[in-house]
């Protein structure tokens, strides 16, 4: 699938924050948004990893950072980083969201929980 055809500019992410961490009790590292659907999930260096598998799951290959100041989009299908147009705001999570997320989940001992 070509990336562009991956991508709905229109459609705004699902929330501020990994929708499956929010719904399972877990936490994230950074954040990562759905180019076709708006789903937010996170990224591959966090526990879950609900970013990737939700591309698997749905066929939606492109993805774009939900960071502050980053604005890259990757493709999972062809592993490599692809162009992409604006999204629908907003383009990352609440500047007071810390990163790793959410705040109170977030073990003392993160760092030895990354991928």
């Amino acid at each position: 699938m070509d990336a562009a055809a991956a991508i709905d500019p229109s459609v705004p992410p699902s929330g501020t924050g990994c929708v499956e961490c929010l719904a399972l009790g877990g936490w994230w590292f950074h954040l990562r948004r759905c180019a076709a659907c708006g789903h937010v999930g996170c990224c591959d260096s966090s526990p879950a990893q609900h970013a990737q598998g939700h591309a698997g799951a749905t066929g939606h290959p492109v993805i774009r950072s939900f960071e502050p100041g980053e604005s890259w989009f990757w493709d999972y299908t062809r592993e490599q980083a692809v162009a992409g147009p604006e999204l629908a705001p907003p383009a990352h999570h609440p500047l007071d969201q810390p990163a790793p997320g959410p705040r109170g989940r977030v073990p003392a001992d993160w760092r030895s929980r990354l991928h």
